[in-house]
């Protein structure tokens, strides 16, 4: 809605599932579809900086394991590739050595953002590399969160072990707390390969999250393929458009008239939060692809853990059944540990990328956004607290540091935070950051209640090219 579309030519591809971002079409007189023609489908390929390269000898080399180069196969991998890697050197050497595709249809592929070629994301990253990693050469940076996984673990384990034994609300509520902190910490980092030098043991904790209800293999696709790389872009970034029409997370998104009481009866959705996982998890296996990110590198394991982890999941939370404990009892426990899982996860996430200072349009619509990646990072999160938050919420609490590096462990972001907020400060960037969680709860609150009472935009339609970079300048100009 809200563009105009003109009517298919020759030459021209038009969007078909696979596209991310969902782009209107392929550019002007692109003659190949790389998705669907079988010159390419039978291909592991993937483009980096403008060149195509076949992916299949290095699949099974790849040092962070299989699932996670999954998520560049038929697609611009140039922003996951560069904001994983501490040492691009090493990194950008086993490009080279991959075999380049010469006659591969490049300008049909949605070109991804360029994180190396910003000099404050290369400066706070060379910073961090020397002052905090001796350099970064064994892995120091996939350390260090290890004693906050044995917590999360042995939490987990007890607060299920009093589920089990005494099945009420409030050890429902305490299984749901649980939960919330695997899904804030092992299995997200878990799965941003961020926990230990071991793929194995990254993916076996990411596989946490299907434990608690969701699926490890939909969580990377819609998080680090989509928000990941286009954080509160209005077009790419699922974590933006997946909510609407119910919550209106950016005022350049359409208008409602039930959007003014949103700040309030989003508190009554959140707890929801996990059942909306759940359906969207088995809807995405059947459409292959999330609401932001197409599923192309999924292999039948990972499929197979969607419906594997929802039978486990399912099995734990009903398993007091089998001990004669009651429907009615049971159907409690399972409300209390949704209610109480959902609300958490989803305000912890939310706080960080939806505030005045991270949706405001004058920022979002610069070219240097555009065209600076560490800016849009910095720009569209902020930070809350330090160390103990950072303990709790696996680093979620310093967004802006998870964002620019989220392949390190978290209990290394405090240190991180010193070193980014100092250089975007030397260069006039903006960097949101409270002191307190009740803090930037309220400021959450408060635009909410803005967001949905904005004006409609133009012909109450989405913005163009997802509000990012409409317009020339540079901040602070």
């Amino acid at each position: 809605p809200g563009y105009d579309v003109e009517e298919p030519s020759q030459g021209d591809i038009y969007p078909h599932p696979l596209n991310d971002g969902n782009p209107l079409r392929t550019p002007q007189h692109a003659v190949e579809d790389p998705w669907q023609d079988e010159k390419w489908t039978s291909r592991q390929w993937t483009v980096f900086r403008g060149k195509a390269y076949d992916l299949e000898p290095y699949m099974k080399k790849h040092p962070g394991g299989s699932w996670l180069i999954n998520l560049a196969l038929q697609r611009d991998c140039t922003a996951l590739f560069e904001s994983y890697h501490l040492r691009p050197d090493i990194a950008n050497a086993v490009i080279s050595r991959l075999p380049e595709i010469s006659d591969f249809p490049i300008a049909a592929v949605p070109r991804a953002p360029y994180p190396n070629d910003s000099e404050l994301y290369n400066t706070i990253r060379e910073r961090a590399r020397v002052e905090l990693f001796n350099g970064g050469k064994n892995g120091e940076h996939r350390t260090g969160s290890e004693y906050a996984a044995v917590a999360v673990l042995g939490f987990a384990v007890l607060s299920y072990a009093l589920y089990f034994a005494m099945p009420s609300i409030l050890t429902g509520a305490v299984l749901g707390l649980a939960g919330a902190w695997i899904g804030l910490t092992i299995q997200h980092c878990g799965n941003h390969g961020a926990m230990s030098t071991k793929p194995w043991l990254n993916g076996l904790l990411g596989l946490t999250m299907d434990l608690i209800g969701g699926s490890s293999l939909m969580w990377r696709y819609h998080h680090q393929v989509s928000h990941h790389i286009h954080c509160n872009d209005t077009d790419m970034d699922e974590d933006v458009f997946s909510s609407f029409p119910m919550l209106r997370f950016d005022p350049r998104l359409p208008k409602y008239w039930f959007h003014k009481f949103q700040h309030l009866y989003m508190w009554l959705l959140f707890p929801l939060m996990q059942v909306a996982f759940e359906v969207g998890d088995l809807k995405a296996v059947f459409d292959k692809r999330t609401a932001g990110a197409s599923l192309r590198g999924a292999t039948p394991f990972e499929y197979a853990t969607v419906f594997g982890g929802k039978i486990v999941h399912w099995g734990l939370l009903l398993a007091p059944l089998a001990c004669g404990v009651s429907a009615a009892t049971v159907a409690a426990c399972c409300a209390s540990y949704i209610f109480t899982q959902g609300v958490v996860l989803a305000s912890l996430f939310a706080v960080s990328h939806n505030l005045g200072e991270t949706k405001n349009a004058e920022w979002l619509e610069t070219s240097q956004l555009r065209d600076d990646w560490a800016v849009q990072q910095i720009l569209t999160s902020a930070n809350w607290g330090s160390k103990i938050g950072c303990f709790f919420t696996g680093g979620l609490n310093l967004q802006i540091e998870h964002h620019l590096f989220p392949a390190i462990s978290f209990m290394h972001y405090p240190q991180i935070s010193k070193i980014a907020k100092e250089e975007a400060t030397k260069r006039g960037i903006p960097y949101a950051e409270y002191k307190w969680l009740p803090s930037i709860l309220w400021q959450f609150q408060c635009f909410m209640a803005k967001a949905g009472s904005a004006p409609a935009p133009p012909n109450n339609a989405f913005p163009p090219r997802g509000g990012i970079g409409l317009r020339d300048g540079l901040i602070g100009a």
